[in-house]
């Protein structure tokens, strides 16, 4: 199946698929069913982008909307930052800057090595965030030219977006997991 094809196939679905190799798949996600920790992740990340990019060129987008991958693939990160104008009755990207991938157990493998290595290939995405819900770690790439260059960060850290004029703090984006409420109490927060 082309991309265009499946995109046209996709609006007459139930659920969204993804394109992978030329075939219409579930993502992982959709069989195994998203945690509540996934969610709570996703939710806050979602929150966050959308309260500091309101008003700006950049908004973001759910998992409904879909990624082209230069191979052909198709996939459908958790969180998607878009710049410019959108065409609101599409169901693709037209200029993603940032995907975020929330990991869970189920899906830590796929995203952080197939999908990033997909991701690393869409030239307008300047940041892949990725967030663990099973410990306070966040891993952010950063396209610097043709290169992408990681960090990794912990409870307390603050990630600056300036491509899309964001600044996340993982405690806002931890919120109401375990491991940020017992540092909360810790702090007196």
């Amino acid at each position: 199946m082309t991309p265009d094809a499946f995109l046209a196939w996709q609006q007459d679905q139930e659920h969204n698929y993804e394109l992978v190799d030329g075939l219409p798949v579930l993502p992982l996600k959709a069989m195994t069913g998203a945690t509540h920790a996934h969610d709570r992740v996703t939710v806050n990340l979602l929150r966050e982008l959308s309260v500091q990019l309101r008003r700006k060129r950049c908004q973001p987008a759910t998992d409904d909307i879909a990624l082209r991958i230069p191979n052909g693939n198709i996939r459908r990160p958790d969180v998607m930052v878009e710049r410019g104008p959108i065409d609101l009755t599409g169901t693709a990207a037209v200029e993603p800057k940032l995907v975020a991938e929330v990991l869970s157990p189920s899906t830590m493998n796929l995203d952080r090595f197939r999908k990033l290595e997909e991701y690393k290939t869409v030239l307008s995405l300047a940041y892949i965030l990725l967030l663990d819900t099973t410990r306070p770690q966040i891993t952010l790439y950063v396209r610097e030219g043709t290169q992408w260059m990681r960090t990794h960060d912990e409870l307390g850290a603050v990630i600056e977006l300036p491509e899309i004029g964001c600044r996340l703090a993982s405690v806002d984006l931890f919120q109401r997991l375990p491991f940020a409420e017992a540092r909360s109490a810790v702090q007196g927060d």
